[in-house]
C-alpha cells in the first residue's frame, strides 16, 4: 500500500457516507461520522505511531458497538424514556456489525470449546479460563467469551 492511501474500509466508509447524504439518510450520515471522528482521534493521538489500516477501522467499529451495548443495557434500564434511544442504538449496532467480522456460530464455538477442554492434562473447573485464553487466541472478538465461559464450565463439571 502506497504512503498516505486510505485503507479499503476508509474508502469504503466514505462511499457509504456520501450516499447516505445522497439519500437524506442522516440516520447512517451521522453514524458514519461519529465513526470517522473515531478514526481521527486515533490517528491524531500523541502516542499513534502506525498507519490507519483495515485492523484499526473494525477495532474503531468494534469498540463503537461495544459501547453501544452497554449504552443500550443502561437505556433498557430506564423503561418507557430509553425506548427511542434504544431503537437507535440498535440500528447503530446493527450497522456496526455489517462492517465486523462475523461471529462464529455457537456449534463451532461448542465444537472448539470441548477441544480445548479435551487438551487439557485435567479435566477441572479451574481449568475454564484457560480454555477461554486458547478459545480468545482462536478467534479472537468473533467469538463470544461468556458463552465460551459458560460451555467451558458446563464441560468441567
Amino acid at each position: 500500500m502506497a504512503f498516505g492511501m486510505s485503507t479499503n474500509l476508509e474508502a469504503k466508509l466514505r462511499e457509504q457516507l456520501t450516499a447516505a447524504l445522497k439519500a437524506k439518510d442522516l440516520k447512517t450520515a451521522n453514524l458514519i461520522r461519529m465513526i470517522n471522528t473515531k478514526i481521527m482521534e486515533r490517528r491524531t493521538a500523541k502516542d499513534f505511531t502506525g498507519t490507519v489500516d483495515d485492523a484499526l477501522v473494525l477495532d474503531v467499529i468494534s469498540a463503537y458497538r461495544k459501547s453501544m451495548e452497554k449504552a443500550k443495557g443502561e437505556f433498557a434500564n430506564a423503561g418507557d424514556r430509553g425506548k427511542d434511544q434504544i431503537a437507535e442504538i440498535e440500528f447503530e449496532i446493527e450497522w456496526c456489525k455489517k462492517w465486523l467480522p462475523q461471529g462464529i456460530s455457537e456449534d463451532e464455538l461448542r465444537a472448539a470449546v470441548a477441544k480445548a477442554v479435551a487438551e487439557l492434562p485435567q479435566k477441572d473447573p479451574k481449568m475454564a479460563g484457560r480454555v477461554i485464553g486458547a478459545i480468545k487466541k482462536q478467534f479472537g472478538d468473533r467469538a463470544d467469551a461468556q458463552l465460551a465461559k459458560k460451555i467451558a464450565e458446563e464441560l468441567l463439571k
